[in-house]
């Protein structure tokens, strides 16, 4: 990651041509691993294979086309993961399995998701591994006596460098497996529970969902688009309010969307911020504004609409899809850090425009 942010800030990111759709094809191109058959984060440096980033990706890249090398990622992933014993947030270039920086509460999900939208079939090839996987997710990760992610444990997640109590985002992303287990016909140990019920209970509080279990009165990008992404609820009543909070907070500003915009009042964050700075404070997050833009789609179109031109002119301007931009909406950047380039994300971006 340095080395390249010094050629970054040396060269600049690398340039596609072309309309923003045909760049975004482009990119798409550029993060498939030939050699090795799938799909990467990026053609920058996070060359890595990541269960979330996929996961967010599948079902966007199979209505592009793209399901045979959705299937062989899959493939690619779950063989690793099964030799390692364990499905994990990441595997390197040269093929080792690693959490970053711990156990994560969504790699799991992600990874029975993007089975679900690409190759239910999988779950029977590999029906010992991922059973046993669910059994130790139950046993590590939830409360039984709550229905939600334990509150006495810190888990990696999507604002991974944070340390929340329960998250919001992390319980639906509990509620998604469970879903998508059903959905399957699947073995669910999260069958007798009502965990969208737990959610609703102990994040909404009438006028947006509260970050985490802390109740803390910060407005977080996460927490008010994941309960509708993961399907925990659909509300276009309960949708407007959360928009209202949302823009009221200056999320969308200067374009979708920010964790935050008070990033002195957040949760706990690791020491390895040091060398990241506001990494994930108050930047715009294009990975969590295109999963923004997937629910806002189901109940504004228009709304939709606008910022996708937003994210259309930025491709335009750069010449290519960036990972993270500061709260000014500039490529972010500090003494050790640039943002990443050509991120798989953009296909997200693409299938909402088609």
């Amino acid at each position: 990651m340095f080395c390249r942010s010094r050629n970054v800030k040396k060269f600049g990111f690398k340039n596609y041509s072309g309309t923003p759709d045909k760049i975004a094809e482009q990119i798409i191109d550029s993060c498939w691993n030939k050699e090795k058959q799938y799909f990467q984060v990026s053609s920058g440096h996070f060359c890595e294979f990541y269960s979330r980033d996929f996961g967010m990706c599948a079902k966007a890249l199979v209505a592009l086309g793209y399901k045979d090398k959705v299937v062989k990622t899959l493939e690619y992933a779950l063989e690793r993961f099964k030799k390692h014993g364990r499905i994990t947030t990441s595997i390197s270039p040269d093929g080792k399995c690693f959490d970053f920086p711990s156990y994560a509460v969504d790699s799991l999900p992600f990874i029975v998701h993007a089975i679900k939208v690409s190759s239910p079939k999988l779950l029977e090839k590999y029906k010992k591994f991922i059973t046993s996987e669910l059994d130790y997710f139950y046993n590590t990760v939830f409360d039984n006596k709550f229905a939600l992610v334990r509150s006495d444990k810190y888990f990696s997640s999507i604002k991974d460098y944070s340390k929340r109590i329960s998250s919001c985002y992390d319980n639906c992303m509990l509620s998604m497996l469970s879903d998508d287990l059903d959905a399957m016909k699947f073995y669910n140990p999260f069958s007798d529970y009502d965990i969208k019920k737990a959610i609703l209970h102990n994040f909404w509080n009438g006028k947006y969902f509260n970050e985490d279990l802390s109740k803390s009165k910060i407005i977080t990008g996460d927490a008010n688009v994941f309960p509708f992404w993961c399907s925990v609820l659909d509300s276009k009543h309960i949708f407007a309010l959360c928009m209202k909070a949302i823009e009221k907070e200056k999320l969308t500003k200067p374009f979708p969307l920010k964790y935050t915009s008070k990033p002195e009042k957040i949760s706990n964050m690791s020491s390895l911020e040091f060398f990241s700075g506001d990494y994930e404070r108050d930047t715009v997050w294009v990975h969590l504004a295109l999963c923004f833009l997937d629910v806002l789609k189901r109940y504004d179109k228009k709304r939709c609409e606008e910022f996708l031109h937003q994210y259309s002119d930025l491709i335009k301007k750069h010449k290519n899809f960036l990972e993270v931009y500061d709260a000014k909406g500039e490529p972010f950047r500090t003494s050790f850090y640039v943002a990443d380039e050509s991120m798989l994300w953009v296909c997200k971006y693409l299938a909402l425009k088609k």
